[in-house]
């Protein structure tokens, strides 16, 4: 069936498909890139993204040197097959520049990113940011300053808080105590530099291994 898939495949007169990377858990667009049929054919056995560089006339992986990635989850083709979307689990950043993104220069946009997770990634790149700059007076930075005990503390705090909305079945303050637990988590996760998307990769593999 692979087989197939790649021989339908419309590559251009070079030898060549553009490639949509796409997050598949935020769906965020991650880079455009291209693939000839070697490369695509790299990508499936190897799980990875291989991409054809235009400028440099070779095969690259994504991440060989940096270390940031692409989990290939999904391939899918548009309907002429002329195109391709590559939905990847990343580890790390997919710009060079250190964004999650390539597509981070907003020229139109409400600047938030949408679909299921597209809060999340917003908020993993605020916190990012917050640990860089340190901004004086910023909630975030006083959690950074004081480190893995206070942070390990409001996570205690904020677990409890839920368990009591939860059992005084007030859905509303349940909400609340539940976002503001989230948050907490995702500052220790930055403050012990561990990847998100790489636990919610553990729970999308618990997942395949009981379905």
């Amino acid at each position: 069936m692979i087989k197939y898939q790649i021989e339908s495949i419309q590559f251009d007169e070079r030898g060549l498909i553009p490639v949509v990377v796409q997050n598949a858990q935020t769906k965020e667009v991650l880079t455009v890139a291209y693939m000839n049929r070697e490369s695509l054919e790299k990508t499936i056995e190897t799980k990875e993204t291989w991409f054809y560089s235009r400028s440099r006339q070779e095969l690259w992986n994504k991440g060989a040197t940096s270390g940031n990635t692409q989990q290939v989850v999904a391939i899918r083709a548009d309907c002429d097959e002329d195109a391709l979307v590559v939905e990847v689990l990343p580890k790390g950043p997919a710009c060079h520049t250190g964004e999650v993104s390539c597509f981070h220069k907003v020229i139109v946009a409400p600047g938030q990113a949408v679909g299921s997770f597209g809060i999340l990634a917003n908020l993993v790149q605020v916190i990012q940011d917050r640990e860089k700059s340190m901004p004086e007076g910023a909630y975030t930075t006083y959690l950074f300053e004081k480190g893995v005990d206070k942070i390990g503390k409001k996570i205690g705090e904020e677990a409890t808080e839920v368990v009591i909305a939860a059992k005084n079945r007030d859905a509303e303050e349940l909400q609340w105590e539940a976002a503001d637990l989230l948050y907490h988590l995702l500052v220790l996760l930055q403050e012990q530099k561990v990847n998100l998307y790489d636990v919610l990769e553990v729970l999308q593999k618990r997942h395949e291994s009981k379905s």
